[in-house]
């Protein structure tokens, strides 16, 4: 900005605003212009802004001296420097199609179209200075051998170790406090479940020993307790059992196989003709029970005196 300072009214006026009429850049202090202002010798007109126009120098030989001065003539090897165009896109070509944007048509503003041209020009680079490379002897892959030096000491690893397995170990135990929680939890549940069952069958029980006090009912099942009832055996186990009473069971039929059979057992004290008309074991003694008192055992006379008798030979003594 520029103060034409020729509207001024007279030199008076100029030397209290305290500028030269020939410094036509002189600035004034914020004291002096209210100090004006509040005189009044501030009027519209009095400052006008007067625009400069920019100008744009190409000053090409200036460029090329630059250029010169850092420029140094050393091999490609100490330079690597690379200027490649991008790589052509490989999903297009293998399609068939033309790529979608040219070289010249990238939209700047578009991130993903400026990053997918950035990494096309990184892969043409790389396949133009991998042969470089290779043909001025500078390796590119990593040695075997190769020791590189970390960025943080041992002592800093150290201490970054010890942290993780702290952290670790705080993870653990409070997975295991969580997991002690729920089982504790799952405790309590089971153990109000085995109470509540018992005073279930506790009333149960009254209940029926009740009604069996009134008449109600002739069960005494309550008194088995816990006892568990036997199960009804299923259809084929019925079948099993029905086959098995027909004939012998499987030990007989286990012995009969082993020591024999022991010969027919049925009607053997039967009579028959001869038995019946052989007398010769008869005995009529036996037959007739003579000799012997009724309630004697083995034909002896039972010698004790009855109960009168001795109460009179204990009266006499």
């Amino acid at each position: 900005m520029i103060i034409d300072s020729s509207t001024m009214e007279s030199e008076d006026e100029e030397s209290l605003l305290g500028q030269e009429s020939e410094d036509e850049n002189s600035e004034l202090s914020d004291s002096e212009l209210q100090e004006a202002f509040a005189k009044g010798w501030l009027k519209p007109g009095m400052n006008v802004l007067v625009d400069k126009t920019k100008k744009h120098v190409n000053n090409v030989e200036g460029l090329k001296q630059c250029l010169a001065g850092f420029r140094k003539d050393l091999p490609w090897a100490e330079r690597l420097d690379m200027t490649n165009l991008p790589a052509e896109d490989v999903i297009y070509k293998a399609e068939g199609k033309k790529p979608a944007v040219k070289i010249g048509d990238v939209n700047p503003d578009d991130d993903f179209q400026r990053e997918m041209f950035f990494y096309r020009q990184a892969q043409a680079t790389v396949l133009d200075a991998l042969p470089l490379l290779s043909k001025h002897g500078i390796p590119t892959k990593r040695p075997d051998d190769y020791f590189a030096e970390m960025a943080k000491s041992d002592q800093q690893m150290q201490k970054i170790r010890k942290k993780l397995i702290s952290k670790q170990l705080i993870l653990q135990k409070s997975e295991k406090a969580k997991k002690l929680r729920e089982q504790r939890k799952f405790g309590k549940k089971v153990q109000v479940e085995v109470i509540q069952k018992r005073h279930k069958e506790k009333r149960d029980m009254m209940t029926s020993v009740k009604k069996f006090q009134k008449g109600m009912t002739d069960k005494l099942d309550f008194l088995d307790g816990d006892q568990k009832k036997p199960r009804e055996p299923s259809q084929a186990q019925n079948k099993v059992a029905k086959d098995n009473k027909k004939g012998p069971n499987a030990k007989r039929k286990y012995k009969d196989q082993r020591f024999g059979f022991g010969g027919k057992k049925k009607g053997k004290k039967w009579n028959t003709k001869e038995s019946h008309n052989d007398v010769s074991g008869f005995r009529a003694k036996v037959a007739n029970a003579k000799g012997a008192k009724k309630g004697a055992k083995g034909g002896k006379q039972n010698k004790r005196p009855g109960k009168s008798v001795r109460k009179k030979t204990k009266s006499r003594s």
